[in-house]
């Protein structure tokens, strides 16, 4: 959409505006800079009131190295949804070189993780307006070291989730704010690079090549994925004729060949379970690093490469794991959390299809492994919080949010909701909730609502045990189950 002047209405509105009125914004203007958040209640400061994302305009100037900062222009275009006198956006890990609103410089401070920007002129309520903002993106470890861009043998790859893009890059962080992407990258001839979305152009000048890709769905920031690398780009075909391309280092690329291929049948096999996959294309980014995860960034997912070369994985855990990425295209991807509360929603289903894959291609018994989870579900809730409310991450460590209680914990509760409501209207609930969310966001309450619906049943006693309760409920199906008390379990897994 092309942006409209507004500058002179502003200046005409603001002419006739009560002395009043004026002393106000003047005292507003005049008040320090300071962070702001949406109210998230494990992160308060994440994301930013007062405008609604539409899209992301990123360019990397990568400098040949992963030890130097990388130039970088970030430019938002977002919709305001109230009067704003400032505009703070998420950045806390680059220098900012300078800031534009609608074409005009800007003023900026920090204020914590917050760039506080104060454009020329008030913007009003429902404008359209364009942000850009010329900074650095640097790839060294922040202090906390928990995300952002990570260092491969190679290059660079990211690793937003659940604190991090504002890390890399200027923005509204947090996934209830999702927008569309496009993101260049700027690198040496003798490397590759791969980010979210499709390929739009290839433009080589002299020594450096020009990479661009654009998103056709909407992302959230802790989503977005670029790969730089000496790397291979491996294409395939996958159902439906959907682009499955494969990033891997070159020198690898017959060592990793025989697990990508795997890749089509994994996506038939979650469209055979939830519907169909819900983005433009999808693979996987195998990048020589240790980050201790893996990551579901939308349509490209990153996975350790030792993780494929490490002789100790069997071959059906390791192609769980790669199910297990995958289907956060559905969940937790294509359908974002509101607030990072309801994080288990997206790793409660993937590590439930991450099961179900095991049961049905490797004779792995669901039931077995809930049972076990079962046995110390107690101590996960005790340390962690109930798979709803999940307690604050420590301190230093953002990343500690992602507990047993939101993994296995929550698989649990919906092995629980299987049984209590019966496995067809179970899995008409899956398919529904994957569709009716579509490239949106959703929270708790709308699954019990959607549940509740399928199964013509007030299931709402039903999540308020499963999912806040501090001790686990007894399992529908299964009275002889038992869950060891938090301080016995600790005592075994210590020895005391």
């Amino acid at each position: 959409m092309p942006l409209t002047p507004r500058a002179g209405a502003r200046r005409l509105k603001a002419t006739a505006l009560l002395a009043s009125a004026v002393s106000v914004c003047l005292l507003a203007a005049s008040a320090p800079p300071a962070p702001l958040g949406v109210g998230d209640r494990l992160f308060p400061y994440l994301g930013n009131p007062g405008y609604d994302v539409a899209s992301y305009d990123l360019s990397f100037t990568y400098p040949g190295t992963n030890s130097k900062p990388l130039q970088a222009v970030t430019t938002i275009d977002a919709w305001t949804t109230r009067d704003l006198d400032r505009i703070n956006l998420d950045f806390a890990h680059g220098t900012v070189e300078s800031v534009e609103v609608d074409g005009e410089p800007a003023t900026f401070a920090d204020a914590g993780e917050d760039l506080v920007v104060t454009p020329e002129d008030p913007l009003q309520e429902g404008s359209w307006t364009r942000i850009t903002v010329r900074h650095t993106s640097d790839p060294a470890a922040p202090g906390d070291g928990d995300g952002g861009w990570v260092r491969t043998a190679d290059g660079l790859a990211m690793a937003n989730q659940a604190y991090a893009a504002h890390l890399v890059f200027p923005c509204n962080d947090h996934p209830s704010d999702k927008a569309m992407f496009t993101i260049r990258v700027t690198a040496p001839n003798d490397y590759t690079v791969v980010a979210n979305g499709l390929p739009t152009g290839v433009d080589r000048v002299g020594t450096s090549t020009t990479w661009t890709y654009r998103t056709q769905h909407p992302m959230a920031t802790e989503l977005a994925q670029v790969s730089i690398g000496r790397s291979t780009v491996l294409h395939r075909e996958g159902p439906h004729g959907l682009p499955v391309r494969d990033v891997v280092p070159t020198k690898d690329v017959k060592r990793l060949e025989p697990w990508l291929a795997r890749t089509p049948e994994q996506i038939a096999w979650m469209e055979s379970k939830v519907g169909p996959y819900p983005f433009e294309a999808y693979g996987v980014l195998m990048a020589e690093a240790t980050t201790g995860f893996e990551l579901e960034t939308q349509t490209l997912s990153l996975f350790e490469k030792d993780l494929f070369t490490e002789p100790g994985y069997p071959a059906w855990y390791i192609e769980s794991i790669m199910v297990h990425e995958l289907s956060h295209q559905w969940f937790g991807d294509s359908v974002s959390p509101r607030a990072w509360s309801d994080l288990w929603l997206n790793e409660g289903h993937a590590t439930w299809y991450e099961a179900l894959y095991a049961e049905e291609k490797a004779q792995r018994p669901m039931e077995a492994r809930m049972k076990a989870a079962y046995a110390v579900s107690d101590r996960w809730r005790a340390a962690g919080g109930p798979p709803a409310a999940p307690k604050p991450p420590a301190p230093g460590q953002k990343i500690s949010i992602f507990r047993p209680n939101v993994y296995d914990g929550a698989a649990l509760a919906l092995y629980a909701l299987r049984q209590e409501i019966g496995r067809e209207n179970f899995e008409r609930l899956e398919r529904a909730w994957v569709s009716t969310h579509r490239d949106g966001t959703a929270t708790t309450a709308d699954f019990e609502h959607l549940a509740s619906a399928i199964s013509g049943r007030d299931l709402s006693g039903f999540f308020k045990t499963w999912l806040y309760g501090e001790k686990t409920p007894p399992m529908p199906g299964h009275p002889d189950w038992k869950s060891a008390s938090p301080t016995k379990a600790a005592a075994r897994s210590t020895g005391e």
